[in-house]
C-alpha cells in the first residue's frame, strides 16, 4: 500500500489494510485475530478497575490496559465503518497546517489526515504505548515517517501552534475534559479548526464502565466549550462537531 490508497473507499474496504496492520504487530494469525475482534469490547470491558477515577485513569490507559484497547478499536472502526468515514469526510473538509490528533488510537485519522494536500505534518498523541508503536508502525508501512510524528503527550509539543485538532472519542475518557479543551484553546492558532465529539454516558448498562458522566462536569464541560468555541456548520449527520476558537489572544 502507498499514500495514494489513503482513501475514503480504501478505508471503506479495509480500513487501510487494518487487519494485515494488526496480524504483524500482534504476531498472531487471520483466525487469531477474528477471534479478538469478536470479543474486544467484552475483553477490555473485563480490565475495567472497578473505582474509576482521575487519580487511576492515566495509569489505567498506559500500563494496564495493552493491546485490549488497539482490539477494541479495530472492531470500531471495522463495524462501524460508515460513520467513521463520514469523520474522515469531516476532516477532508476542514484540516490543515499543523495536525494534532489527540488520543488518536489506532491512527486512522492521523494517517488520513497526513495525506491531504493542505496538511504540512501530523503529530499523533496517545498515553497508549501500545497505540504509539502500531501507529508508528502503520505509517512505516505506508512510507509515512515524514509525515506523522508520534508522541505520549503534549508536554514535548509545547512550542508548536496547531492549525487543527482532532479528538474523537477521547473527551469522555478525561476526568477534566473542560482543561482539555481550555489547552485546545491555548495551541489552536486564531483561524483554526478543532474537530471534537464527545460520549458522556456509561450505557444503559453500564456498557461503556471508561466514561465519565457525572452531572457537574458536563455542565462545566459545555460551559466552557461555548464560552470559548463558535461551531461552523457541516452536513454531516454524525456526532463529531467542528469548531473555530473565540479567543482574544494579542
Amino acid at each position: 500500500m502507498n499514500r495514494l490508497d489513503l482513501s475514503i473507499s480504501s478505508f471503506l474496504k479495509d480500513g487501510f489494510n487494518l487487519k494485515n496492520h494488526l496480524i504483524n504487530f500482534l504476531q498472531i494469525n487471520n483466525d487469531q485475530l477474528n477471534q479478538r475482534l469478536l470479543k474486544g469490547v467484552d475483553d477490555l470491558a473485563s480490565l475495567h478497575p472497578g473505582a474509576f477515577t482521575k487519580n487511576n485513569v492515566v495509569d489505567f490507559y498506559e500500563e494496564q490496559v495493552g493491546d485490549a484497547h488497539l482490539i477494541d478499536l479495530a472492531s470500531w472502526h471495522l463495524n462501524s465503518s460508515s460513520y467513521i468515514a463520514d469523520t474522515l469526510r469531516l476532516q477532508q473538509k476542514f484540516a490543515f497546517g499543523k495536525v494534532l490528533d489527540f488520543g488518536g488510537g489506532i491512527g486512522t485519522h492521523a494517517l488520513a489526515a497526513s495525506v491531504l494536500s493542505n496538511v504540512e505534518h501530523v503529530w499523533f498523541v496517545d498515553l497508549n504505548p501500545q497505540n504509539r508503536s502500531f501507529v508508528e508502525q502503520r505509517a512505516k508501512e505506508l512510507a509515512l515517517e515524514d509525515k506523522i510524528s508520534v508522541h505520549r503527550d503534549l508536554a514535548s509539543l509545547s512550542n508548536v501552534e496547531f492549525n487543527s485538532v482532532i479528538c474523537l472519542d477521547v473527551l469522555e475518557h478525561l476526568p477534566d475534559p473542560s482543561s482539555q479543551l481550555e489547552i485546545f484553546l491555548e495551541k489552536l492558532s486564531p483561524d483554526g479548526i478543532a474537530l471534537m465529539n464527545w460520549y458522556f454516558y456509561k450505557g444503559k448498562n453500564r456498557e461503556y464502565p471508561f466514561h465519565f458522566d457525572d452531572p457537574c462536569m458536563i455542565e462545566k464541560f459545555f460551559l466552557t466549550l461555548q464560552t470559548n468555541f463558535l461551531e461552523v456548520f457541516h452536513p454531516f449527520l454524525i456526532t463529531t462537531r467542528a469548531y473555530k476558537p473565540l479567543n482574544q489572544r494579542s
